[in-house]
C-alpha cells in the first residue's frame, strides 16, 4: 500500500535528535517492514511553543496551501497518490493541518499515532491548535495510542471507541545485540536524555539529588546527551563530581555499545510520555530504575525488569537505586527478564504486524 507519512512536530529526518524524532523514525521503519511503500508527505512543522494566535493562523494558512498543492499533484499523477495517510504525534502545539483535508479529498483512510487532547487549552493561547487537533482526532479512522494517559481525553472525540488502538512502544531490538554480561568492579550507572529546560532538566536535578545520597557506595555514572541546558545539568550533578563521565551527544550505535557496558539505567522520567531510552536499555539487558510517568510503567515492569518510584521523589529514587547497587543477583534477574521481554513484546517486527492489523480494520465498512 502507498502510505503518506507526516510528523507535524518534527520530521523523521530532522537534524536535531530527540525522542520524538526517534519514534517517528521507528514508525517509518515499521511501516516499510510491514511491506508498504512509504513517502514523507511533508516536512512542514506546525509547532507553536508559545501559544501565539497569530503564528497559529499563519501555520493554518500555510498548511491549507500545502494540502491543496499535495492534492493537485496527486490528481496530476494518480499513480503516486497515497492509499492511506499516517500522521505521527499531533496535539494542540503541533496539530495536523494537512492530513484530514487531504484524506477527505482523496477519500482515503486517515490514521494517527500518539494523538492527545488538552481540553484546558480550549480558551487559552493554543485554542486554535487545540481545535485543529480535536478535528483531526475526530476525523481519524484509527488512533494508535502509545501512552495510556492519552486515552481518557481522546476517546470521547472518536466516532467509535474501537478506533482507539492500544499499541506498545517499540524499538528494533536486533540493534542491541547480545544481553549485557556481569562485570567486575563498581556498578556502572547510565542515563540517556537530552539536556533541555523544563522536565528534562528537572529530571536531571532529581537524579543529582537522589545519587548524592548514595556516595557511601562505590559506583560511577555515564551521562549520554547534550542540549541548551547542559550547564544547568552539570550543576545538578556537581555533587557527584568525578563519578560522572559526560559522553555528550552520540549516535544510536554508540549508545547501544555504551548501554551494553552498563549495569543499571537510572532516570526519574518526570512527565515523560514514553521513555524510549529506558526501552533501549532493557533491550541491552540493563535493568532500570525510573519514575512511573506516562507510558513508562508499560515499558518497565516493576519488580520484573526494574523498579519504579514516584517521578519527583528523590529519596524514594535513591532507595530503589541503593537496593539494586547492593544486590547484584537481583540486578542479574532483572537484566535477563528485561532482555527477553523487549524481544517478545516491544520489537519492531511485532509493531509491523500490529500496524497491518490496524490498516485492515480501517478498510471501507470495517466499523459497520
Amino acid at each position: 500500500m502507498r502510505i503518506a507519512f507526516y510528523a507535524p512536530l518534527k520530521p523523521p529526518d530532522h537534524p536535531v535528535p530527540s525522542g520524538d524524532r526517534r519514534v517517528a523514525q521507528l514508525f517509518l521503519a515499521a511501516l516499510r517492514m510491514a511491506g508498504h511503500d512509504v513517502l514523507i508527505a511533508s516536512r512542514f512543522r506546525s509547532y507553536d511553543g508559545r501559544g501565539d494566535t497569530m503564528r497559529q493562523a499563519r501555520v493554518a494558512s500555510i498548511g491549507a496551501r500545502l494540502a491543496a498543492r499535495f492534492v493537485r499533484r496527486c490528481r496530476e499523477a494518480p499513480q503516486t497518490a497515497p492509499e492511506l495517510w499516517f500522521t505521527y504525534h499531533l496535539y494542540h502545539k503541533a496539530p495536523d493541518w494537512l492530513g484530514p483535508q487531504i484524506a477527505n479529498v482523496l477519500r482515503i483512510p486517515y490514521v494517527v499515532a500518539e494523538a492527545s487532547d488538552a481540553p484546558k487549552q480550549a480558551s487559552r493561547g493554543w485554542a486554535a491548535g487545540r481545535r485543529a487537533a480535536e478535528r483531526a482526532i475526530t476525523r481519524a479512522d484509527a488512533v494508535i495510542g502509545l501512552n495510556p494517559a492519552d486515552r481518557e481525553c481522546v476517546l470521547p472525540l472518536l466516532r467509535d471507541a474501537r478506533r482507539w488502538v492500544a499499541f506498545k512502544p517499540f524499538i528494533d531490538a536486533e540493534l542491541y545485540g547480545e544481553q549485557a554480561r556481569a562485570r567486575a568492579g563498581p556498578p556502572r550507572l547510565i542515563a540517556v536524555a537530552m539536556m533541555r529546560y523544563g522536565d528534562k532538566l528537572a529530571s536531571y536535578q532529581i537524579l543529582g539529588d537522589a545519587l548524592s545520597r548514595l556516595l557511601d557506595l562505590p559506583w560511577s555514572l555515564e551521562v549520554i546527551g547534550d542540549g541548551p541546558a547542559r550547564r544547568d545539568v552539570e550543576d545538578a550533578l556537581y555533587p557527584l563530581e568525578e563519578r560522572v563521565t559526560w559522553a555528550g551527544e552520540i549516535g544510536p550505535m554508540e549508545i547501544a555499545r555504551r548501554l551494553a557496558s552498563a549495569d543499571l539505567c537510572v532516570w526519574p522520567a518526570l512527565n515523560e510520555a514514553l521513555g524510549m531510552a529506558l526501552l533501549e536499555a532493557q533491550a541491552s539487558g540493563v535493568p532500570v530504575v525510573a519514575g512511573a510517568a506516562g507510558a513508562v510503567s508499560d515499558i518497565v515492569v516493576h519488580g520484573l525488569t526494574g523498579l519504579l518510584v514516584p517521578p519527583s521523589d528523590a529519596p524514594a529514587f535513591a532507595r530503589a537505586v541503593r537496593s539494586l547497587l547492593v544486590d547484584c543477583p537481583r540486578r542479574a534477574v532483572f537484566a535477563e527478564a528485561a532482555w527477553h521481554r523487549v524481544r517478545a513484546e516491544h520489537d519492531i517486527s511485532s509493531a509491523a504486524r500490529h500496524l497491518n492489523a490496524v490498516f485492515d480494520a480501517v478498510s471501507p465498512g470495517s466499523w459497520a
